[in-house]
């Protein structure tokens, strides 16, 4: 099943320089073996911003919240997700009707 996430990260302001940089090094590490792995398909950062939109494949959404809050930054992320359906007009086998929504 396909998740759309978008993450936010809120950083403390007073957070000391060494633990951001590192978080953020662990943070890359992990999402590379979510990649190698397969459950992170794509992901797209959003430009000005400590923030991602990220496409995962897994079973279910337990799995999801599962690898989501595995990540470092886990404590300090405010996700968002939606469940994402085959559109009919990606479907190779949509029959006509279903496309152009007619019986």
């Amino acid at each position: 099943m396909e998740f759309l996430v978008r993450i936010e990260v809120g950083l403390p302001a007073d957070m000391p320089e060494e633990r951001r940089v590192s978080l953020l090094a662990s943070e890359s590490a992990r999402g590379r073996e979510l990649m190698e792995a397969g459950e992170l398909k794509r992901i797209w950062r959003i430009p000005g911003r400590l923030a991602n939109f990220s496409l995962y494949d897994v079973t279910d959404a337990t799995v999801l919240h599962d690898l989501i809050s595995s990540l470092p930054l886990w404590p300090w992320i405010m996700a968002t997700v939606e469940p994402l359906a085959v559109h009919p007009l990606e479907s190779a086998n949509a029959a006509p009707s279903v496309v152009s929504g007619k019986d």
